[in-house]
């Protein structure tokens, strides 16, 4: 149950006891990070593993890690491109000609504090790729959820949503000066809003999402930012008050970074509790912008009626 994990919580620490043998699991993003800890995890479960990542060399080098670690064989690949809509639709094209049900599916991959840039489809790149690449992969592969009669998609988000809501009127950064953590910051936002909208959509027919706050881990997430800028980080984690882990600088491993995703696709306790944010491998607690105050979830990340308002400017942005 939640109450025996925390912040120190492992994935195999969250899976224990659990079988995951008649479970099919997609990690977008597997091919490194807490991705291909998700990835490993859930195959030592026996899960079957589709690891969708752009890298196909990086995504073989973790799929032929997690079968030498897990002696499970059923791993595979799919070719994943969250900033290009046409191969997003490919690799949704690809999984549906192989595969005629997802139990799980794990939106992790991101981008996180780049400069600015610009999708193929001209969106910015992170509100781009961490949410509408994720959003039209999600609608493509739902008859695929649906048909497993009961499923889980987690979105991963990031104790950054507090940086930013979302800006309706300016998602792109047309009309206001670029800045990168603000920019991340309302991918992430937009995230959590997804997980609600998604529930409320379709948790009447088996379909129920959340949106988690993994922790701060030392992954290629930070590959944009300086040494400055993540020591900055460890600072700050430092002296946030209420922050247990601050004795370790607020850093997770891997393999705890890795938990709250695997609790929130396997959690038994969570059934009808779709769109909710989980943090530490528990719901969060709503939180007033409090900067001294460590974790919690900002009320706009989780409003539904800025959910309904995402969910419908980014079926017009998908051209669905």
């Amino acid at each position: 149950m939640a109450g025996n994990f925390n912040h120190q919580s492992t994935a195999d620490d969250v899976l224990e006891g659990i079988n995951l043998q008649d479970k099919r699991v997609l990690v977008t993003g597997g091919a490194s990070g807490i991705g291909a800890e998700t990835v490993r995890a859930m195959a030592a479960k026996g899960a079957e593993v589709i690891i969708a990542a752009r890298n196909q060399l990086q995504a073989e080098e973790v799929q032929a890690a997690a079968v030498a670690a897990t002696g499970n064989q059923n791993i595979s690949i799919v070719s994943l491109d969250l900033a290009s809509l046409v191969k997003v639709d490919a690799a949704a094209r690809e999984f549906l000609q192989r595969f005629d049900r997802l139990d799980v599916l794990i939106n992790n991959a991101g981008v996180m504090a780049c400069p600015f840039d610009k999708t193929v489809d001209g969106f910015e790149l992170q509100f781009g790729s961490n949410h509408l690449g994720h959003f039209y992969l999600t609608k493509l592969l739902m008859p695929a959820l649906l048909n497993a009669g009961s499923a889980r998609v987690v979105a991963l988000t990031s104790m950054a949503h507090r940086m930013s809501p979302v800006v309706f009127d300016d998602l792109q950064y047309e009309r206001r000066e670029y800045e990168k953590w603000q920019a991340y910051g309302q991918s992430k936002t937009a995230n959590a809003l997804f997980a609600v909208g998604l529930s409320a959509r379709y948790a009447n027919q088996g379909v129920e999402a959340f949106s988690v706050h993994p922790g701060a881990i030392a992954t290629p997430l930070g590959r944009h930012l300086s040494d400055a800028e993540i020591q900055q980080l460890i600072n700050a984690n430092q002296t946030s008050a209420n922050n247990p882990e601050a004795a370790e600088g607020g850093i997770k491993t891997v393999a705890q970074g890795a938990a709250t995703s695997c609790y929130a696709a396997t959690a038994a306790e969570l059934a009808g509790r779709g769109g909710a944010y989980l943090e530490d491998c528990q719901i969060a607690q709503v939180v007033a912008d409090d900067p001294n105050f460590r974790g919690g979830v900002r009320d706009y990340a989780i409003d539904p009626s800025h959910a309904d308002q995402l969910w419908s400017i980014s079926e017009e942005l998908i051209g669905q």
